[in-house]
């Protein structure tokens, strides 16, 4: 038996605004399956119960991604949720999503929280300072844990610019060892803990840079982490997302140091009685939209799921219903990752928003061959770099009406084998018409005679489903490694 004290850590990562229980996509040899998973008044339960097993010895932390993702999360612009969130108890949190709502927002909702928001990698522009804490110092069961908070540093670098309007972002890798050295030297804590939403390869590449790491809980990318990695000395987690997992991980740490530990990626199944408290909490957030958010919209025959990197197929479904609107060849969204799986039935309106929750205004623009090339290997080189810290998006941009061949393996932009549009191989000199939402779709350095639509994407996917349902889309290998 490893002597030492006791100290569990309870991990929440990119639960992106899903309040109740919902479907999630698992694999099971080589089927996809779904099953009912999360919500936060069953996190709620479990949270308690190990609190109460483990008492006096519990951390729990949130990697951000959390007030931003459904219809109940945007509608009030993330406040909405605090309650929900205080009541969960977390000790500190990091963030990335929660900046679309803009800084000011997102610092007016950090000043009602009863826990920290961290980040050493988020400054003013202004000032030069950094706009949140960098650290909490947290002490249970006579134990003292450093927690160092990096957020997102992509966000003003991919997002959209009113994200981070008045603020930069670096890496935080530059500044973590003198926070960690702080901790060690002056606050003499027993553990350092990183909170990063950096992304996986990100992270392990900073566990591997940064000595003197000993707990690093990821975010951003929603890998599940059935086991965790140790990297230089540091114990690495990551819990899936949309609030269906939760991470635990058991310590036993003596003489300034784990001695031991177990990790466990917790399903948030079904079966878990929901805690009545948090319940209450969430039905006075949903229960005045319930009437419209039910309302059926559409049928779709095929699963509905963005779990795949390369293409979706609810984005599938998403492009077809821009492409329709505008009537143009070419339709570029997100890659976003989050967006929890429609399972073959009616499609709702809150299935909608869940979809495409910034609910964004189409754009229309033409894009040169040369232009087009240029763009797509630009965004394989953010999805694929070999170096992990010039990885800078989600999954690749969703596309349609075109089909592009490419090596992963191979360097910044030499990735492209082959590229066709509307079946044509593509013409560098030809001008093409494209639609898309946000600058992610199209950066604004790409294309000419941009043009935003008055026309918003919540109500061209609603009008498409009207009008073409039963849908069921399907994989268009528009993207195909070879």
């Amino acid at each position: 038996m490893v002597e030492g004290k006791d100290l569990t850590i309870l991990q929440l990562n990119d639960s992106h605004g899903y309040f109740e229980l919902h479907p999630e996509l698992f694999w099971e040899g080589g089927r996809e399956i779904y099953s009912s998973a999360g919500g936060y008044a069953r996190i709620s339960t479990l949270f308690k119960r190990i609190r109460n097993e483990q008492r006096g010895s519990v951390i729990a932390l949130d990697n951000g991604d959390t007030m931003h993702g459904t219809f109940g999360a945007v509608h009030s612009r993330g406040e909405e949720m605090i309650h929900i969130l205080n009541n969960l108890a977390f000790d500190g949190m990091t963030a990335h999503w929660e900046f679309a709502y803009g800084p000011s927002q997102f610092e007016r909702i950090v000043r009602r929280l009863n826990y920290p928001m961290l980040a050493i990698n988020c400054y003013r522009t202004s000032n030069g300072e950094l706009a949140f804490p960098p650290y909490t110092v947290i002490e249970r069961n006579g134990l003292k844990v450093g927690v160092i908070g990096i957020a997102a540093t992509i966000v003003d670098k991919t997002m959209p610019a009113h994200f981070s309007e008045g603020l930069r972002f670096t890496l935080g890798r530059d500044e973590l060892p003198g926070y960690i050295s702080k901790l060690r030297d002056e606050e003499h804590v027993d553990l350092i803990l990183v909170l990063s939403h950096l992304g996986y390869p990100q992270e392990l590449q900073l566990a591997e840079d940064v000595d003197g790491i000993d707990i690093l809980l990821s975010g951003h990318t929603h890998n599940r982490l059935y086991e965790a990695v140790v990297v230089n000395g540091a114990i690495v987690i990551q819990s899936g997302c949309h609030g269906s997992f939760i991470g635990r991980l058991d310590l036993k740490v003596s003489d300034r140091g784990v001695k031991g530990f177990r990790h466990e990626l917790v399903t948030v199944e079904e079966s878990i009685e929901p805690d009545p408290t948090t319940e209450d909490m969430i039905d006075k957030v949903l229960g005045p939209h319930r009437d419209e958010l039910e309302a059926v919209v559409g049928h779709t025959k095929t699963p509905l799921n963005r779990s795949r990197v390369l293409e979706s197929t609810m984005d599938n479904l998403l492009l077809d219903s821009m492409r329709k609107h505008t009537g143009v060849e070419l339709a570029f969204s997100n890659g976003w990752r989050y967006g929890a799986p429609v399972t073959p039935r009616p499609i709702k309106t809150k299935d909608v928003w869940d979809i495409v929750p910034t609910n964004p205004p189409v754009s229309v623009c033409e894009i040169t061959g040369e232009e087009l090339w240029r763009m797509m290997e630009e965004n394989l080189e953010h999805t694929f770099s070999r170096n992990p810290y010039k990885q800078m998006g989600g999954y690749v941009k969703r596309c349609s009406g075109l089909n592009l061949y490419f090596k992963v393996e191979n360097p910044e932009g030499r990735r492209i084998h082959e590229l066709f549009v509307g079946g044509k191989r593509l013409d560098n000199r030809q001008t093409y018409r494209a639609c898309f939402i946000t600058t992610q779709g199209v950066p604004a350095k790409y294309g000419s005679n941009r043009e935003s639509k008055d026309a918003y994407a919540v109500d061209i996917l609603t009008e498409y489903l009207d009008k073409n349902s039963p849908v069921a889309p399907r994989y268009e290998r528009a993207i195909v490694p070879i």
